[in-house]
């Protein structure tokens, strides 16, 4: 009985989470009321309250588990320090590919901002935690050139997913290396 309920459980959560992005698709979070989730999800709003607590807590759930399911993505691999960045690169990208749709939506115009912050932490940890041991820089010159290579890299791959990812996720993840490595000194 008990493991009835918990699939009944996963599926009510699942559909309340793909019913709050395809929304979010439309129109920002504030936007969306809980009742147009439940009816997009055909389900009573005391069932939705007994999940969370309001849709902006439905939607920092979602959040909370792409990023913790990411880490745990990202920290299935491992590389030498040479190939780190780039084959990390471009793993993070290959993730965002499987979930394109959950990634056009949180990250673009309705997308939420602590999202995006929580997407720049998860890449300066795996993006950049080598780097700094390699060059040796000290730990405020390391938390800033961390931001702002992230910063950089996190606005090229918004661009390509606004470009419908016309670039391979191993072909991005070259052409942000090219920048991070060379930076203006590429154009030359």
């Amino acid at each position: 009985m008990s493991q009835k309920l918990d699939r009944r459980k996963k599926y009510t959560r699942k559909i309340l989470k793909e019913s709050i992005i395809t929304l979010l698709a439309e129109k920002p979070i504030s936007a969306i009321t809980v009742k147009e989730i439940c009816e997009m999800a055909d389900i009573n709003r005391s069932t939705f309250y007994t999940h969370y607590a309001d849709h902006y807590d439905l939607l920092d759930k979602i959040e909370a588990e792409i990023s913790e399911d990411m880490i745990k993505y990202l920290s299935s691999y491992s590389f030498t320090i040479e190939e780190e960045s780039q084959r990390m690169t471009q793993k993070l990208l290959e993730y965002i590919t499987i979930n394109k749709f959950m990634f056009q939506t949180l990250l673009m115009k309705n997308g939420d901002p602590t999202f995006e912050q929580r997407l720049m932490n998860i890449a300066q940890r795996f993006m950049m935690k080598n780097r700094m041991a390699v060059n040796h820089i000290n730990e405020v010159e390391s938390r800033y050139f961390s931001t702002f290579v992230v910063s950089g890299a996190i606005n090229v791959i918004k661009d390509w997913i606004e470009n419908d990812m016309d670039q391979s996720p191993k072909e991005m993840a070259v052409i942000i290396n090219k920048f991070v490595n060379y930076g203006m000194s590429y154009l030359d």
